[in-house]
């Protein structure tokens, strides 16, 4: 992989027009997870969560794909188009997910449990990916747990979206890696009461990464598709949501009247519920990014191979 290039670099005046250009030019789509830059995703071909991002790269018809997202969606992409060049704005968007999940210590923790299916967030690495039997993403979760009914089963590696799945699916005995985001950790239950109590008609969309005491406030829990998509028709006026802030351009460009506020976070003082690392990718490496076609996403192809079965299992099951 090789490095970002330096801002340094000549940058046009117009970006947005040279990304264009350059999308054309190198025969590129544009891939962009919600909680990108409202510009980024205003110029990507496809926006979505992880499960329609990785169906747009399956089925991706251009010789590059440029992934506005985190690293371990950018793998995604290259896993399922081999032959395509795959490239991210910055390498150091990574995900606290995947970083908390090292191979080697998941390869250890599978090695206790023998004869477990192992059910893997596609919140990790590709090296994650290669050891499990099942990739899921937040909005088929509990599908996918069900497809080992009957079966014990290691879930990794949010244990808030483990919690959430093990109810829904009524899994109770799921082997759960103790895994967090720490976007989704930073919401305060108690805030979030307070804040409720000064909107008493808004509904409280949260996404199952939260924290179960957060959870159990929400009026609707769901994909970052799916908050989206309940907002848009919910009767609500006022909405509070509990996920990356990211999801409110798409919302308020289908539903400008309604107020969107973002559940508070545990400490007052940051926007400790914005994805630091989404939001590395700008739209001037994004232009770099095109146009020297760099950083590249590659992985081994053993790796690749591996981890190509699970997913696709998962997008078949998800039809």
């Amino acid at each position: 992989m090789s490095a970002t290039a330096p801002l340094s670099s000549p940058i046009p005046d117009d970006l947005e027009e040279a990304i264009l250009r350059l999308k054309r030019e190198q025969n590129a789509i544009l891939l962009a997870h919600y909680y990108q830059e409202s510009e980024i995703q205003d110029l990507a071909d496809v926006v979505g969560d992880s499960l329609q991002l990785a169906r747009a790269a399956q089925k991706a018809d251009c010789a590059v794909i440029a992934f506005c997202g985190v690293h371990f969606m950018a793998e995604t992409a290259k896993i399922l188009n081999p032959n395509r060049t795959v490239v991210v704005p910055d390498l150091a968007a990574g995900c606290s997910l995947s970083d908390g999940c090292p191979p080697d210590a998941f390869r250890a923790f599978v090695a206790q449990h023998p004869g477990a299916k192992v059910v893997t967030y596609i919140n990790s690495s590709a090296q994650v990916k290669a050891m499990s039997d099942l990739i899921c993403t937040s909005s088929n979760a509990v599908q996918m747990v069900k497809h080992f009914e009957g079966q014990p089963v290691i879930f990794a590696p949010d244990r808030h979206l483990a919690r959430w799945v093990a109810k829904q699916a009524n899994r109770p005995d799921l082997i759960v890696w103790q895994g967090i985001c720490i976007v989704h950790e930073q919401f305060s239950a108690k805030r979030l009461e307070e804040l409720r109590v000064r909107h008493p008609g808004a509904e409280v969309l949260a996404h199952p990464e939260c924290d179960d005491a957060v959870l159990r406030q929400a009026d609707y829990i769901g994909s970052t598709s799916g908050i989206i998509d309940h907002a848009v028709k919910s009767k609500a006026r006022v909405l509070i949501i509990a996920t990356e802030d990211g999801v409110f351009h798409q919302i308020a460009k289908r539903v400008p009247d309604k107020t969107l506020l973002q559940a508070p976070s545990l400490d007052e003082s940051c926007a400790c519920n914005r994805c630091p690392y989404m939001r590395l990718n700008t739209m001037e490496k994004l232009y770099l990014a095109l146009r020297d076609l760099r950083p590249e996403v590659t992985l081994p192809e053993d790796i690749r191979g591996k981890a190509l079965r699970p997913i696709e299992l998962m997008l078949s099951l998800s039809k």
